[in-house]
């Protein structure tokens, strides 16, 4: 028989003060006789999401191939508050931690999908247009409603970004995911291969860097998301000094895009286009930065509160996963302070409950 929790605390986003209490690991506002209480008088915040993730890649980019550092990764992201994630492309299987209920639920995004040698080697699947169709029905299948595309990379013989695939290989590719029941999100640094995924149908777009006015426009009118990675973004003017001196035109090019990245999402957020809370950990950023990320969108222009539902309630909508509300499976992160008006809380969470079992 499963314990039964009690909480009192302002429920977000409502702001509302209840009593909330688990059962069977589901959320009740019913009463709940024998429940232990676990919290009283904190703010009670749906679990954070990390909406861009890469469980299974280790800092450097190897491969992390033991259950165990897949379960590190996991943990270090839950001891953040992040209950749920977005894996944006794996190499490795991670499904057997589906099975550990102490850790974040995981959406995958299957593998990867790049065109011939136009990406960091062994990440990726890598396929010529003609074969693109079948590749994203592959990794529909192998992933949890999500695909993710490389649309653009460095072209060694440009010297610069330029985008992997031709639009009617998009058109057809994003058209077949969706065929499939899956959404499509792609990897764009550069503001080439944005009209052609954009006009394509395509549903998210990673980075997105290179957005101008008109495509953030077109952006909004679609309902296409963004997940900025501003956390990653930081490290643009180190790429563009390791590149400087092989590829200056790329160099040049990523500190153009650095430069004005905070504005890009916030024209993004003021055109009515989503924008959601992703960290890019795994390769070159660790886990457990999400609360670095709402931090870096509310300095790029996002209101408090819409930087914390960028990582929250919002996130969690988006992704097809419910907040605090009566019958859903009970992820929930207390906080001792309003994390709306102090966002340096996301950084103390007081208890946590995950899939209706208390974690800390």
């Amino acid at each position: 028989m499963s314990v039964a929790f009690h909480l009192a605390g302002v429920v977000l986003p409502e702001g509302e003060h209840r009593h909330v209490w688990v059962r069977e690991g589901r959320f009740t506002f019913e009463p709940v006789p024998g429940a232990e209480t676990v919290s009283r008088g904190g703010w009670l915040l749906p679990g954070l999401v990390d909406a861009h993730c890469h469980v299974g890649i280790a800092l450097g980019g190897a491969h992390v191939e033991h259950r165990a550092g897949l379960r590190e990764q996991a943990l270090t992201e839950r001891a953040a508050g992040v209950l749920a994630l977005r894996d944006c492309g794996s190499p490795v299987d991670t499904r057997g931690l589906d099975d550990e209920p102490d850790l974040p639920r995981i959406i995958r995004a299957g593998r990867h999908i790049a065109a011939p040698r136009r990406y960091l080697p062994g990440l990726a699947v890598e396929v010529e247009p003609a074969e693109l169709v079948d590749q994203v029905r592959a990794q529909a299948r192998r992933g949890d409603g999500w695909v993710k595309l490389v649309g653009d990379w460095i072209d060694r013989e440009r010297g610069d970004l330029a985008p992997e695939w031709p639009g009617d290989a998009l058109a057809a590719a994003i058209a077949a995911a969706h065929d499939e029941g899956a959404r499509v999100t792609a990897h764009t640094f550069g503001t080439e291969a944005l009209p052609g995924l954009i006009r394509a149908g395509i549903d998210c777009i990673e980075h997105g860097t290179g957005l101008t006015e008109d495509l953030i426009g077109e952006m909004a009118a679609r309902g296409t998301a963004v997940v900025p990675t501003l956390v990653n973004v930081e490290n643009f003017p180190g790429f563009a000094a390791a590149g400087e001196k092989k590829f200056p035109a790329y160099a040049t090019t990523m500190r153009r895009l650095y430069a004005r990245s905070g504005a890009v999402v916030r024209a993004a957020h003021e055109a009515g286009v989503p924008v959601f809370a992703g960290t890019d950990a795994g390769g070159g950023i660790p886990h457990g930065l999400v609360a670095d990320e709402v931090r870096a969108l509310h300095a790029a222009g996002l209101p408090a509160e819409d930087a914390l539902a960028a990582a929250s309630w919002r996130a969690r909508s988006w992704l097809g996963l419910p907040c605090i509300e009566e019958g859903a499976p009970a992820d929930v992160v207390v906080y001792d302070t309003d994390p709306r008006a102090d966002l340096a809380s996301l950084q103390r969470p007081q208890r946590m409950i995950l899939r209706g079992r208390l974690v800390a």
